[in-house]
């Protein structure tokens, strides 16, 4: 099994169901797959894939979530993990969280929803080139 991840973290389960079988069905099994429907499930995972030794390369969230927003969330990701490419996906962000986010937590992009598996797809893809650089 890979090494390395993509955690895609969203209150709504069919919502991470959709994500998980768009981005797995274009990169197959060259990265590990996880999801978490709050962001203490979040914080969850990402400590158990450190312990395990797994990268985690881009995480996708939601904005509006029980507890904490998507953007306070990603700023936390991007202090204590600065190489985590960060995406957030929405259908309700106002710009001035999403502002907040590519200040504070060097975002990547902004996916509204709904989205297309397209739009994505070549979001993720070009999130995984900076690991390439």
């Amino acid at each position: 099994m890979t090494n390395l991840a993509i955690l895609c973290v969203d209150d709504e389960r069919i919502i991470l169901l959709s994500l998980r079988d768009q981005i797995s069905k274009h990169f197959g099994d060259r990265y590990r797959y996880e999801f978490a429907e709050s962001v203490e499930e979040a914080w969850e995972v990402i400590e158990e894939l450190s312990q395990e030794g797994i990268k985690i390369l881009i995480i996708v969230s939601d904005w509006l979530m029980p507890g904490i927003r998507g953007d306070e969330f990603l700023i936390e990701v991007h202090k204590r993990f600065p190489a985590i490419v960060t995406v957030l996906l929405s259908g309700q962000a106002d710009e001035a969280a999403i502002e907040r986010a590519k200040v504070h937590a060097n975002l990547h992009a902004y996916i509204p929803k709904p989205w297309d598996e397209e739009t994505l797809i070549s979001i993720i893809k070009s999130g995984l080139e900076k690991f390439n650089e």
